[in-house]
């Protein structure tokens, strides 16, 4: 300060304006950004990142961003291949790869990859059918990186990923998907159900074969019937007794009677 007061009024104002100058030509340009510069409106090339000069009046710089940029495509509503109306969103990931030509190419890169997104969403959807679009989501989403890429490369932009996001089916439409799906559970049960039966009736048959070619079979599975119902307490139980085993008794009783 006193080196200004001792200086006159005209020495002042040319300090002044020295810094005002110096100011403007001084640029700082961070690591994921660089410096397009226009001198005298012709692109020289880009710049950064770090500290340097412009020539004040002459030389002019636009800032730009290289980092990924996420941008999520409005619903769009679609036809598909098999007249469906689904509502469709996407989420778009781009980044800038060449400064200039994000620059000198194209007005608003951001504005002009989400419009080119849009209406290849649309395109491409509209070409596959309903469960492709449910089931094949991968494949899709490569067709459609591939195709933004292709329209946002002269532009210096790279599209890095296409995510299909959501997909709104009508009402009438999920009602439907929903009794499919119900009907195809039922089919899968009454499939196992009579595998199930038929396995069965394959073992029973089996047992039947062995208890007709071993009699005694047939007795010690009557023996271990009658086991298992013996387990409950409350049961009465009627034993039939073969009438063998009771004719010498029932011959003493009645004296020359035969019983037959």
């Amino acid at each position: 300060m006193e080196f200004l007061t001792q200086l006159g009024p005209g020495a002042i104002y040319i300090v002044i304006f020295a810094i005002v100058i110096l100011s403007s030509a001084v640029r700082i340009v961070q690591e994921y950004e660089r410096g397009v510069i226009f001198r005298l409106g012709r692109c020289v090339g880009a710049r950064g990142p770090g500290l340097f000069f412009l020539i004040p009046g002459v030389e002019r710089m636009v800032k730009v961003d290289l980092r990924v940029i996420t941008m999520e495509v409005p619903p769009q509503e679609v036809i598909t291949k098999d007249n469906v109306t689904v509502k469709v969103s996407a989420v778009v990931f781009f980044r800038v790869v060449d400064a200039v030509n994000s620059v000198i190419q194209v007005f608003d890169f951001v504005r002009a990859t989400s419009q080119i997104s849009q209406t290849t969403l649309r395109s491409i959807l509209g070409q596959s059918e309903l469960d492709e679009l449910l089931a094949k989501r991968d494949k899709i989403n490569d067709q459609l990186q591939k195709i933004i890429d292709e329209q946002t490369e002269p532009w210096g932009v790279k599209v890095t990923a296409v995510e299909i996001k959501d997909v709104e089916l009508p009402q009438s439409m999920q009602r439907a998907m929903s009794k499919q799906a119900e009907a195809e559970r039922e089919k899968r049960a009454k499939v196992i159900h009579a595998e199930g039966e038929f396995q069965a009736a394959s073992q029973l048959a089996e047992a039947a074969k062995v208890i007709a070619s071993q009699p005694a079979t047939l007795q010690l599975r009557y023996l271990q019937t009658l086991t298992e119902i013996a387990v409950e307490k409350s049961s009465t139980i009627i034993f039939p007794v073969p009438i063998d085993t009771i004719k010498p008794f029932l011959v003493g009783g009645y004296g020359d009677s035969k019983v037959k």
